[in-house]
């Protein structure tokens, strides 16, 4: 075993340890909040163990929406010490979960098609956690799956004072160009080099914005692993999934210390 694949390995078994030891400890609730007339129900998590104000995550689901799976990514950066909201956009508030991809890609379509609707539904998430009063606002990361990574970039061309910025096999494309020049914080891209629908030519396009405004970004591709690795369908995309959850794991470490 290399280095760093020793190292990736240590934090994920960190990252595993500290859920587990924490599990008794964090605490969830459904948060109820709208953006002008649709209802919105997002999901906070947090470790009780933390007093005063701490470091945040924005958390962007896939476009599945609401899963049961995306709580239980919540609850994970929960444990490891942040304020952790996975936002509602599509409208879990009012009962709107995708059956299917069919379901899953005419939602996604609703704000790709809208790209300032969606930059606005993120803002209304973003205020939701900023105002908690156990968040320190100059210290928040966004955590975007699939398209919440497509979020991220374009909630993060607004000027956001985002921290860190993490797109994990992110949905990336038609994002304007020199969208990256009012961008905050640092980027992180986590991707899957055999992701055919957001293929490696695409993903070029966003760290090429960002390298021409230059922005602060790291980036890691997994072999293997196709667009959705974080719900693993084989051995290759669990050991992306572990991989991305270890890289995240030391990024937000690096920048928002213990």
């Amino acid at each position: 075993m290399t280095s760093m694949r020793f190292i990736a390995a240590a934090l994920v078994v960190a990252f595993i340890l500290a859920a587990g030891a924490a599990q008794a400890q964090v605490r969830t609730q459904w948060i109820e909040y709208a953006h002008g007339d649709t209802k919105l129900k997002g999901y906070l998590a947090h470790d009780d163990k933390n007093k005063g104000k701490r470091p945040a995550i924005l958390m962007i689901h896939d476009r599945a929406g609401m899963q049961p799976y995306a709580q239980k990514q919540a609850e994970n950066w929960a444990s490891l010490g942040y304020v952790t909201f996975a936002a509602d956009f599509f409208g879990y508030g009012q009962g709107i979960l995708p059956k299917g991809v069919p379901e899953a890609s005419a939602q996604m379509d609703i704000y790709t098609k809208d790209r300032t609707l969606l930059k606005a539904r993120a803002q209304a998430g973003y205020d939701v956690l900023v105002k908690n009063p156990m968040v320190d606002p100059s210290r928040i990361a966004l955590i975007g799956y699939c398209f919440g990574g497509l979020v991220g970039v374009e909630f993060g061309s607004t000027g956001v004072p985002l921290a860190a910025n993490v797109a994990i096999h992110g949905s990336f494309f038609d994002h304007p160009e020199g969208w990256a020049k009012n961008a905050k914080g640092k980027f992180l891209i986590l991707h899957g080099a055999e992701d055919v629908p957001y293929p490696l030519e695409k993903v070029a396009l966003v760290y090429n914005e960002l390298r021409k405004a230059k922005v602060d970004f790291q980036m890691e591709y997994y072999s293997g692993a196709g667009h959705g690795f974080s719900v693993p369908k084989n051995k290759a995309e669990e050991r992306a999934n572990a991989q991305s959850i270890a890289a995240t794991t030391r990024f937000l470490r690096e920048i928002f210390g213990d």
